[in-house]
Protein backbone atom coordinates (compact mmCIF):
# COMPACT_ATOMS: atom_id res chain seq x y z
CA UNK A 1 0.00 0.00 0.00
CA UNK A 2 1.14 3.55 -0.64
CA UNK A 3 3.20 4.67 2.32
CA UNK A 4 1.08 7.75 2.89
CA UNK A 5 -2.02 5.64 3.39
CA UNK A 6 -0.07 2.96 5.29
CA UNK A 7 1.17 5.53 7.79
CA UNK A 8 -2.31 6.82 8.40
CA UNK A 9 -3.61 3.29 8.86
CA UNK A 10 -1.11 2.67 11.64
CA UNK A 11 -2.29 5.63 13.68
CA UNK A 12 -4.43 4.85 16.70
CA UNK A 13 -8.07 5.48 15.78
CA UNK A 14 -8.84 7.37 18.97
CA UNK A 15 -6.03 9.85 18.31
CA UNK A 16 -6.45 10.14 14.52
CA UNK A 17 -8.03 13.57 14.27
CA UNK A 18 -5.71 15.22 16.79
CA UNK A 19 -2.59 13.56 15.40
CA UNK A 20 -3.35 14.57 11.83
CA UNK A 21 -4.09 18.15 12.76
CA UNK A 22 -0.87 18.52 14.74
CA UNK A 23 1.52 16.53 12.57
CA UNK A 24 0.28 17.35 9.07
CA UNK A 25 -0.43 20.98 9.86
CA UNK A 26 3.09 21.60 11.17
CA UNK A 27 5.20 19.65 8.67
CA UNK A 28 7.38 21.36 6.07
CA UNK A 29 8.90 20.26 2.77
CA UNK A 30 11.95 18.86 4.56
CA UNK A 31 10.31 17.30 7.62
CA UNK A 32 7.32 15.54 6.09
CA UNK A 33 6.84 12.58 8.46
CA UNK A 34 5.12 10.50 5.75
CA UNK A 35 8.09 10.64 3.36
CA UNK A 36 5.57 10.38 0.55
CA UNK A 37 7.99 11.33 -2.21
CA UNK A 38 9.99 8.16 -1.60
CA UNK A 39 7.06 6.01 -0.52
CA UNK A 40 6.65 2.36 -1.44
CA UNK A 41 4.01 2.61 -4.16
CA UNK A 42 3.85 -1.01 -5.26
CA UNK A 43 0.19 -1.37 -4.35
CA UNK A 44 -1.02 1.96 -5.65
CA UNK A 45 1.03 1.98 -8.84
CA UNK A 46 2.83 5.16 -7.97
CA UNK A 47 6.04 4.62 -9.92
CA UNK A 48 6.74 6.15 -13.32
CA UNK A 49 6.45 4.00 -16.45
CA UNK A 50 4.30 1.36 -14.72
CA UNK A 51 1.45 1.36 -17.25
CA UNK A 52 -0.90 3.17 -14.88
CA UNK A 53 -2.38 6.54 -15.88
CA UNK A 54 -2.53 8.81 -12.85
CA UNK A 55 -4.95 11.72 -12.73
CA UNK A 56 -5.15 14.36 -10.00
CA UNK A 57 -7.81 17.06 -9.79
CA UNK A 58 -7.38 20.15 -7.65
CA UNK A 59 -11.01 21.04 -7.39
CA UNK A 60 -14.28 20.90 -5.51
CA UNK A 61 -17.66 19.14 -5.77
CA UNK A 62 -17.68 19.57 -9.56
CA UNK A 63 -14.48 17.53 -9.86
CA UNK A 64 -16.11 15.07 -7.48
CA UNK A 65 -19.09 14.82 -9.84
CA UNK A 66 -16.87 14.36 -12.88
CA UNK A 67 -14.22 11.84 -11.83
CA UNK A 68 -15.18 10.00 -8.65
CA UNK A 69 -18.20 7.98 -9.85
CA UNK A 70 -17.62 6.45 -13.31
CA UNK A 71 -14.17 7.30 -14.68
CA UNK A 72 -12.42 4.33 -13.08
CA UNK A 73 -15.00 1.89 -14.49
CA UNK A 74 -14.85 3.37 -17.99
CA UNK A 75 -11.08 2.96 -17.94
CA UNK A 76 -11.31 -0.57 -16.57
CA UNK A 77 -13.80 -1.57 -19.28
CA UNK A 78 -11.29 -0.48 -21.92
CA UNK A 79 -8.46 -2.43 -20.31
CA UNK A 80 -6.68 0.58 -18.83
CA UNK A 81 -5.22 0.94 -15.35
CA UNK A 82 -5.83 4.23 -13.64
CA UNK A 83 -5.32 6.05 -10.35
CA UNK A 84 -7.65 8.97 -9.67
CA UNK A 85 -7.02 11.62 -7.03
CA UNK A 86 -9.22 14.54 -6.06
CA UNK A 87 -8.06 17.34 -3.76
CA UNK A 88 -11.49 18.27 -2.49
CA UNK A 89 -12.90 21.29 -0.73
CA UNK A 90 -16.62 21.90 -1.21
CA UNK A 91 -17.16 25.03 -3.28
CA UNK A 92 -13.45 25.83 -3.51
CA UNK A 93 -12.51 28.58 -5.96
CA UNK A 94 -9.13 29.20 -7.53
CA UNK A 95 -8.74 32.06 -5.04
CA UNK A 96 -9.21 29.52 -2.24
CA UNK A 97 -6.58 27.24 -3.75
CA UNK A 98 -4.19 30.20 -4.07
CA UNK A 99 -4.72 31.10 -0.44
CA UNK A 100 -4.08 27.51 0.60
CA UNK A 101 -0.89 27.44 -1.45
CA UNK A 102 0.30 30.72 0.03
CA UNK A 103 -0.47 29.60 3.57
CA UNK A 104 0.59 25.97 3.11
CA UNK A 105 -2.81 25.10 4.53
CA UNK A 106 -3.82 21.55 5.37
CA UNK A 107 -7.32 22.21 4.13
CA UNK A 108 -8.13 19.35 1.74
CA UNK A 109 -9.75 15.96 1.67
CA UNK A 110 -7.49 13.81 -0.48
CA UNK A 111 -9.75 11.28 -2.15
CA UNK A 112 -7.89 8.58 -4.02
CA UNK A 113 -9.14 5.68 -6.14
CA UNK A 114 -6.39 3.09 -6.49
CA UNK A 115 -5.70 0.62 -9.27
CA UNK A 116 -7.96 -1.81 -7.41
CA UNK A 117 -10.91 0.59 -7.63
CA UNK A 118 -11.05 1.19 -3.89
CA UNK A 119 -11.51 4.81 -2.82
CA UNK A 120 -9.78 6.05 0.31
CA UNK A 121 -9.84 9.47 1.90
CA UNK A 122 -7.22 11.29 3.96
CA UNK A 123 -7.61 14.70 5.57
CA UNK A 124 -6.53 17.30 6.34
CA UNK A 125 -3.78 17.49 3.73
CA UNK A 126 -1.87 20.15 1.82
CA UNK A 127 -1.75 20.34 -1.97
CA UNK A 128 1.96 19.51 -2.16
CA UNK A 129 1.45 16.28 -0.22
CA UNK A 130 -0.93 14.94 -2.84
CA UNK A 131 1.26 16.14 -5.71
CA UNK A 132 4.28 14.32 -4.28
CA UNK A 133 2.22 11.21 -3.53
CA UNK A 134 2.20 10.01 -7.15
CA UNK A 135 4.02 10.40 -10.45
CA UNK A 136 0.95 12.16 -11.87
CA UNK A 137 0.34 12.05 -15.63
CA UNK A 138 -2.46 14.66 -15.55
CA UNK A 139 -3.20 17.41 -13.07
CA UNK A 140 -6.34 19.48 -13.55
CA UNK A 141 -7.57 22.84 -12.33
CA UNK A 142 -11.04 24.38 -12.37
CA UNK A 143 -12.85 27.45 -11.16
CA UNK A 144 -15.76 27.37 -8.71
CA UNK A 145 -19.03 27.39 -10.62
CA UNK A 146 -20.26 30.88 -9.61
CA UNK A 147 -17.09 32.32 -11.18
CA UNK A 148 -16.58 29.69 -13.89
CA UNK A 149 -17.46 32.17 -16.64
CA UNK A 150 -15.59 35.14 -15.16
CA UNK A 151 -12.21 35.22 -16.86
CA UNK A 152 -10.77 37.89 -14.59
CA UNK A 153 -11.19 35.65 -11.53
CA UNK A 154 -9.28 32.87 -13.26
CA UNK A 155 -6.51 35.21 -14.40
CA UNK A 156 -6.18 36.55 -10.85
CA UNK A 157 -5.52 33.22 -9.12
CA UNK A 158 -4.73 30.37 -11.51
CA UNK A 159 -1.16 31.47 -12.41
CA UNK A 160 0.00 31.25 -8.80
CA UNK A 161 -1.66 27.87 -8.25
CA UNK A 162 -0.29 26.51 -11.52
CA UNK A 163 3.27 27.68 -10.84
CA UNK A 164 3.23 26.17 -7.36
CA UNK A 165 1.95 22.83 -8.64
CA UNK A 166 4.53 22.86 -11.43
CA UNK A 167 7.29 23.36 -8.87
CA UNK A 168 6.21 20.26 -6.94
CA UNK A 169 5.52 17.67 -9.66
CA UNK A 170 7.74 14.59 -9.91
CA UNK A 171 6.85 13.80 -13.52
CA UNK A 172 8.56 16.18 -15.98
CA UNK A 173 6.13 15.04 -18.68
CA UNK A 174 2.97 15.75 -16.70
CA UNK A 175 0.13 17.27 -18.72
CA UNK A 176 -2.01 20.00 -17.22
CA UNK A 177 -5.76 20.15 -17.78
CA UNK A 178 -8.40 22.79 -17.32
CA UNK A 179 -11.81 21.38 -16.43
CA UNK A 180 -14.44 23.43 -18.23
CA UNK A 181 -17.56 22.85 -16.16
CA UNK A 182 -21.28 23.09 -16.93
CA UNK A 183 -23.89 25.80 -16.90
CA UNK A 184 -26.72 25.57 -14.39
CA UNK A 185 -30.17 24.19 -15.10
CA UNK A 186 -32.82 26.92 -15.43
CA UNK A 187 -34.47 25.79 -12.17
CA UNK A 188 -31.26 25.94 -10.11
CA UNK A 189 -31.55 26.82 -6.44
CA UNK A 190 -28.18 28.62 -6.64
CA UNK A 191 -29.94 31.77 -7.78
CA UNK A 192 -27.33 34.23 -6.49
CA UNK A 193 -24.55 32.58 -8.52
CA UNK A 194 -26.82 32.16 -11.55
CA UNK A 195 -27.50 35.91 -11.44
CA UNK A 196 -23.86 36.43 -12.45
CA UNK A 197 -24.99 35.29 -15.90
CA UNK A 198 -28.37 36.98 -16.06
CA UNK A 199 -29.95 33.74 -14.79
CA UNK A 200 -29.58 32.41 -18.32
CA UNK A 201 -28.08 29.00 -19.11
CA UNK A 202 -26.85 29.92 -22.59
CA UNK A 203 -25.18 33.07 -21.28
CA UNK A 204 -23.45 31.06 -18.57
CA UNK A 205 -22.33 28.36 -21.01
CA UNK A 206 -20.87 30.90 -23.43
CA UNK A 207 -19.03 32.64 -20.60
CA UNK A 208 -17.49 29.34 -19.42
CA UNK A 209 -16.41 28.56 -22.97
CA UNK A 210 -14.82 31.99 -23.27
CA UNK A 211 -12.71 31.27 -20.18
CA UNK A 212 -11.59 27.96 -21.66
CA UNK A 213 -10.54 29.67 -24.89
CA UNK A 214 -8.29 32.02 -22.91
CA UNK A 215 -6.50 29.51 -20.66
CA UNK A 216 -3.47 29.05 -22.94
CA UNK A 217 -1.47 32.09 -21.73
CA UNK A 218 -1.95 30.86 -18.15
CA UNK A 219 -1.35 27.14 -18.60
CA UNK A 220 0.94 26.45 -21.58
CA UNK A 221 0.43 23.18 -23.46
CA UNK A 222 -2.72 22.39 -21.57
CA UNK A 223 -5.74 20.24 -22.44
CA UNK A 224 -9.35 21.35 -22.08
CA UNK A 225 -11.76 18.81 -20.63
CA UNK A 226 -15.10 20.15 -21.78
CA UNK A 227 -17.55 18.43 -19.44
CA UNK A 228 -19.79 21.48 -19.65
CA UNK A 229 -20.00 21.25 -23.43
CA UNK A 230 -20.88 17.56 -23.16
CA UNK A 231 -23.73 18.37 -20.78
CA UNK A 232 -24.91 21.15 -23.07
CA UNK A 233 -24.80 18.79 -26.06
CA UNK A 234 -26.92 16.26 -24.21
CA UNK A 235 -29.45 18.95 -23.31
CA UNK A 236 -30.26 19.33 -27.02
CA UNK A 237 -31.39 15.68 -27.21
CA UNK A 238 -34.87 14.44 -26.43
CA UNK A 239 -33.71 13.91 -22.85
CA UNK A 240 -33.62 17.67 -22.34
CA UNK A 241 -32.77 18.85 -18.83
CA UNK A 242 -32.06 15.41 -17.39
CA UNK A 243 -28.56 15.73 -15.96
CA UNK A 244 -28.63 17.86 -12.82
CA UNK A 245 -29.33 16.96 -9.23
CA UNK A 246 -32.28 18.57 -7.48
CA UNK A 247 -30.30 21.74 -6.78
CA UNK A 248 -29.91 22.39 -10.51
CA UNK A 249 -26.14 22.84 -10.46
CA UNK A 250 -24.53 19.61 -9.28
CA UNK A 251 -24.90 16.58 -11.57
CA UNK A 252 -27.18 13.62 -11.06
CA UNK A 253 -26.01 10.08 -11.81
CA UNK A 254 -26.51 10.38 -15.58
CA UNK A 255 -24.81 13.76 -15.66
CA UNK A 256 -21.83 12.32 -13.77
CA UNK A 257 -21.62 9.54 -16.35
CA UNK A 258 -21.50 12.09 -19.19
CA UNK A 259 -18.76 14.10 -17.46
CA UNK A 260 -16.73 10.94 -16.80
CA UNK A 261 -17.10 9.92 -20.46
CA UNK A 262 -15.65 13.29 -21.44
CA UNK A 263 -12.66 12.86 -19.14
CA UNK A 264 -12.11 9.31 -20.40
CA UNK A 265 -11.99 10.27 -24.07
CA UNK A 266 -9.84 13.35 -23.56
CA UNK A 267 -7.35 11.63 -21.26
CA UNK A 268 -6.97 8.37 -23.16
CA UNK A 269 -7.43 9.67 -26.71
CA UNK A 270 -9.89 6.88 -27.41
CA UNK A 271 -13.52 7.33 -28.39
CA UNK A 272 -15.82 6.56 -25.50
CA UNK A 273 -18.61 5.60 -27.92
CA UNK A 274 -19.13 1.88 -27.55
CA UNK A 275 -17.46 1.58 -24.16
CA UNK A 276 -19.07 -1.44 -22.51
CA UNK A 277 -19.40 0.18 -19.09
CA UNK A 278 -22.96 1.51 -19.00
CA UNK A 279 -23.26 2.69 -15.41
CA UNK A 280 -26.61 0.91 -15.19
CA UNK A 281 -28.31 3.31 -17.59
CA UNK A 282 -30.59 2.36 -20.45
CA UNK A 283 -29.13 1.78 -23.90
CA UNK A 284 -30.56 5.06 -25.14
CA UNK A 285 -29.19 7.06 -22.21
CA UNK A 286 -25.77 5.53 -22.81
CA UNK A 287 -26.02 6.37 -26.52
CA UNK A 288 -26.77 10.02 -25.75
CA UNK A 289 -24.20 10.27 -22.96
CA UNK A 290 -21.29 8.74 -24.82
CA UNK A 291 -21.96 10.68 -28.00
CA UNK A 292 -22.45 13.94 -26.08
CA UNK A 293 -18.98 13.46 -24.61
CA UNK A 294 -17.45 12.43 -27.92
CA UNK A 295 -18.85 15.49 -29.68
CA UNK A 296 -17.58 17.73 -26.86
CA UNK A 297 -14.05 16.40 -27.28
CA UNK A 298 -14.25 17.04 -31.04
CA UNK A 299 -15.75 20.51 -30.61
CA UNK A 300 -15.17 21.73 -27.05
CA UNK A 301 -16.17 25.35 -27.68
CA UNK A 302 -19.55 24.89 -29.35
CA UNK A 303 -22.78 23.02 -28.83
CA UNK A 304 -23.33 20.04 -31.12
CA UNK A 305 -27.02 19.39 -31.72
CA UNK A 306 -28.29 15.95 -30.76
CA UNK A 307 -31.91 16.38 -31.83
CA UNK A 308 -31.51 13.48 -34.27
CA UNK A 309 -30.73 11.02 -31.47
CA UNK A 310 -33.92 9.11 -30.85
CA UNK A 311 -34.66 6.02 -28.83
CA UNK A 312 -35.65 3.10 -31.04
CA UNK A 313 -39.15 1.69 -30.46
CA UNK A 314 -39.17 -1.56 -28.52
CA UNK A 315 -41.91 -3.94 -27.35
CA UNK A 316 -43.14 -3.09 -23.87
CA UNK A 317 -42.01 -5.84 -21.54
CA UNK A 318 -42.94 -3.49 -18.69
CA UNK A 319 -45.80 -0.98 -18.68
CA UNK A 320 -45.47 2.73 -19.40
CA UNK A 321 -47.19 4.96 -16.83
CA UNK A 322 -48.10 8.58 -17.57
CA UNK A 323 -48.99 11.29 -15.05
CA UNK A 324 -51.13 14.18 -16.34
CA UNK A 325 -51.21 17.06 -13.89
CA UNK A 326 -47.82 18.69 -13.33
CA UNK A 327 -47.30 17.66 -9.71
CA UNK A 328 -43.94 16.75 -8.24
CA UNK A 329 -42.66 13.76 -10.27
CA UNK A 330 -43.38 10.30 -8.91
CA UNK A 331 -41.06 7.31 -9.22
CA UNK A 332 -41.71 5.09 -12.29
CA UNK A 333 -44.17 7.64 -13.72
CA UNK A 334 -43.61 9.78 -16.82
CA UNK A 335 -44.83 13.31 -16.26
CA UNK A 336 -46.71 15.19 -18.96
CA UNK A 337 -46.25 18.67 -17.55
CA UNK A 338 -47.82 20.78 -20.30
CA UNK A 339 -51.48 20.73 -21.38
CA UNK A 340 -51.13 23.08 -24.36
CA UNK A 341 -50.31 22.32 -28.01
CA UNK A 342 -46.77 21.08 -28.53
CA UNK A 343 -46.14 19.87 -24.98
CA UNK A 344 -44.23 16.60 -25.22
CA UNK A 345 -42.77 13.85 -23.06
CA UNK A 346 -40.45 10.99 -24.08
CA UNK A 347 -41.46 7.81 -22.32
CA UNK A 348 -39.72 5.31 -20.07
CA UNK A 349 -41.18 2.08 -18.77
CA UNK A 350 -41.41 1.25 -15.08
CA UNK A 351 -37.85 -0.16 -15.20
CA UNK A 352 -36.55 3.30 -16.24
CA UNK A 353 -35.83 2.19 -19.83
CA UNK A 354 -36.57 4.57 -22.70
CA UNK A 355 -38.93 2.77 -25.05
CA UNK A 356 -38.78 5.08 -28.08
CA UNK A 357 -42.32 6.38 -27.51
CA UNK A 358 -43.49 9.94 -27.01
CA UNK A 359 -46.71 11.79 -26.19
CA UNK A 360 -47.44 15.18 -27.77
CA UNK A 361 -50.43 17.44 -27.16
CA UNK A 362 -52.13 18.16 -30.49
CA UNK A 363 -55.27 19.90 -29.16
CA UNK A 364 -55.03 21.60 -25.81
CA UNK A 365 -56.89 20.93 -22.61
CA UNK A 366 -58.29 23.86 -20.64
CA UNK A 367 -56.02 23.70 -17.57
CA UNK A 368 -55.07 21.56 -14.56
CA UNK A 369 -57.39 20.52 -11.76
CA UNK A 370 -56.13 19.49 -8.32
CA UNK A 371 -59.30 18.06 -6.75
CA UNK A 372 -59.04 14.40 -7.74
CA UNK A 373 -59.05 11.41 -5.41
CA UNK A 374 -56.12 11.27 -2.99
CA UNK A 375 -56.62 7.59 -2.18
CA UNK A 376 -57.42 5.10 -4.96
CA UNK A 377 -57.78 1.39 -5.54
CA UNK A 378 -57.15 0.59 -9.21
CA UNK A 379 -54.75 -1.56 -11.26
CA UNK A 380 -52.73 1.60 -11.94
CA UNK A 381 -51.61 1.73 -8.28
CA UNK A 382 -51.30 5.52 -8.34
CA UNK A 383 -49.61 7.69 -5.73
CA UNK A 384 -51.53 10.75 -4.54
CA UNK A 385 -49.39 13.04 -6.70
CA UNK A 386 -50.83 11.30 -9.76
CA UNK A 387 -54.44 10.56 -8.79
CA UNK A 388 -55.25 13.98 -7.34
CA UNK A 389 -54.37 16.07 -10.40
CA UNK A 390 -55.71 16.08 -13.95
CA UNK A 391 -55.80 17.78 -17.30
CA UNK A 392 -59.40 18.91 -17.76
CA UNK A 393 -61.46 20.39 -20.56
CA UNK A 394 -64.88 21.97 -21.18
CA UNK A 395 -66.56 20.48 -24.22
CA UNK A 396 -69.21 23.17 -24.41
CA UNK A 397 -69.91 26.73 -23.28
CA UNK A 398 -70.14 28.96 -21.43
CA UNK A 399 -66.50 30.00 -21.71
CA UNK A 400 -64.16 28.98 -18.91
CA UNK A 401 -60.77 30.66 -18.62
CA UNK A 402 -61.94 32.50 -21.73
CA UNK A 403 -62.13 29.39 -23.92
CA UNK A 404 -64.01 26.22 -24.82
CA UNK A 405 -61.95 23.07 -25.39
CA UNK A 406 -64.16 20.59 -27.28
CA UNK A 407 -61.61 17.82 -26.84
CA UNK A 408 -58.05 17.24 -25.75
CA UNK A 409 -56.01 15.34 -28.29
CA UNK A 410 -52.73 13.49 -27.71
CA UNK A 411 -50.53 11.85 -30.32
CA UNK A 412 -48.63 8.73 -29.27
CA UNK A 413 -45.62 8.18 -31.55
CA UNK A 414 -42.78 5.67 -31.71
CA UNK A 415 -45.00 2.57 -31.65
CA UNK A 416 -44.27 -0.67 -33.48
CA UNK A 417 -46.82 -1.14 -36.29
CA UNK A 418 -46.73 -4.94 -35.95
CA UNK A 419 -47.85 -4.81 -32.30
CA UNK A 420 -51.16 -4.05 -30.61
CA UNK A 421 -51.35 -1.65 -27.66
CA UNK A 422 -53.69 -1.48 -24.69
CA UNK A 423 -54.42 1.82 -22.93
CA UNK A 424 -56.00 2.22 -19.50
CA UNK A 425 -57.13 5.67 -18.30
CA UNK A 426 -58.03 7.13 -14.93
CA UNK A 427 -60.03 10.32 -14.37
CA UNK A 428 -61.15 11.82 -11.08
CA UNK A 429 -62.61 15.05 -9.77
CA UNK A 430 -64.61 15.64 -6.58
CA UNK A 431 -68.16 16.18 -7.88
CA UNK A 432 -71.68 14.73 -7.66
CA UNK A 433 -73.00 15.09 -11.21
CA UNK A 434 -72.19 12.80 -14.12
CA UNK A 435 -69.07 14.04 -15.89
CA UNK A 436 -68.59 11.04 -18.12
CA UNK A 437 -65.32 11.23 -20.05
CA UNK A 438 -64.89 9.40 -23.35
CA UNK A 439 -61.48 8.14 -24.50
CA UNK A 440 -61.26 7.35 -28.23
CA UNK A 441 -58.14 5.84 -29.81
CA UNK A 442 -57.42 5.84 -33.52
CA UNK A 443 -54.54 4.14 -35.34
CA UNK A 444 -54.82 1.44 -37.97
CA UNK A 445 -57.72 0.27 -35.79
CA UNK A 446 -59.97 2.22 -33.43
CA UNK A 447 -61.63 1.76 -30.05
CA UNK A 448 -63.14 3.71 -27.18
CA UNK A 449 -64.10 3.46 -23.52
CA UNK A 450 -65.53 5.83 -20.92
CA UNK A 451 -65.79 6.40 -17.19
CA UNK A 452 -67.42 8.90 -14.85
CA UNK A 453 -64.66 10.84 -13.05
CA UNK A 454 -67.04 12.33 -10.44
CA UNK A 455 -65.50 11.40 -7.06
CA UNK A 456 -64.00 8.35 -8.76
CA UNK A 457 -61.37 6.35 -6.89
CA UNK A 458 -61.82 2.82 -8.27
CA UNK A 459 -62.76 2.85 -11.96
CA UNK A 460 -60.54 2.90 -15.03
CA UNK A 461 -61.40 2.91 -18.75
CA UNK A 462 -59.49 0.42 -20.92
CA UNK A 463 -59.17 0.33 -24.69
CA UNK A 464 -57.48 -2.88 -25.77
CA UNK A 465 -55.60 -4.12 -28.83
CA UNK A 466 -55.24 -0.95 -30.88
CA UNK A 467 -52.93 -1.23 -33.89
CA UNK A 468 -50.79 1.84 -34.70
CA UNK A 469 -50.63 3.38 -38.14
CA UNK A 470 -47.83 2.37 -40.49
CA UNK A 471 -45.96 5.42 -39.12
CA UNK A 472 -46.22 4.01 -35.59
CA UNK A 473 -48.81 6.47 -34.26
CA UNK A 474 -52.07 6.36 -32.29
CA UNK A 475 -54.21 9.42 -31.54
CA UNK A 476 -56.05 9.70 -28.20
CA UNK A 477 -59.09 12.00 -28.07
CA UNK A 478 -60.49 12.94 -24.66
CA UNK A 479 -63.91 14.62 -24.46
CA UNK A 480 -67.29 14.58 -22.74
CA UNK A 481 -69.18 11.28 -23.08
CA UNK A 482 -72.85 10.99 -24.12
CA UNK A 483 -73.99 10.68 -20.50
CA UNK A 484 -72.13 13.78 -19.36
CA UNK A 485 -74.69 16.19 -17.83
CA UNK A 486 -72.33 18.81 -16.38
CA UNK A 487 -73.07 22.38 -17.47
CA UNK A 488 -69.77 22.85 -19.28
CA UNK A 489 -69.25 19.28 -20.41
CA UNK A 490 -66.31 18.82 -18.05
CA UNK A 491 -63.91 15.95 -18.83
CA UNK A 492 -60.74 14.76 -17.05
CA UNK A 493 -57.55 12.80 -17.61
CA UNK A 494 -55.39 12.06 -14.57
CA UNK A 495 -53.30 9.06 -15.57
CA UNK A 496 -52.73 6.38 -18.21
CA UNK A 497 -51.05 3.00 -18.50
CA UNK A 498 -49.76 1.61 -21.83
CA UNK A 499 -48.81 -1.99 -22.58
CA UNK A 500 -48.14 -3.88 -25.82
CA UNK A 501 -48.78 -7.40 -27.05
Amino acid sequence: MNKLFKTFAKLKLGFLAVTLALVVGSCTKDDNPFDIKDADKSSYGGNANDGVIKILAIGNSFSEDAIESHLYDLAKASGKKVIIGNMFIAGASLADHKKNVDNRASAYQYRKIGVDGVKKTLNPLRIDMAIEDEHWDYISFQQASPNSGQLETVQASLPAVFNYVKSKVTNPNVKYAYHSTWAYAPNTTNTAAFANYGSNQTTMFNAIVNVSKNIEPIIPSHVIIASGTAIQNARTSVLGESYNAGDGYHLNTLGKYIAACTWFEKIFGQSVVGNTYTGGFSAFEVLVAQNAAHLAVLKPYEVSSMVSYEAQPIPLTDPVLVDFGNAAPSATWNQMTGFTVGSKVNLKDTKNVFVGMSLTIKQRFNAINTDGATTTNTPLNMPTNVSARSFYGNARGPLFNGIVTPKGEIEVAGLLPNLSYTFSFFGSRVASDNRETLFTLEGATTGSASLNPSSNSTQIATVANIKPTAEGKITISVTAGPNNVSANGWFYLNAARITSN
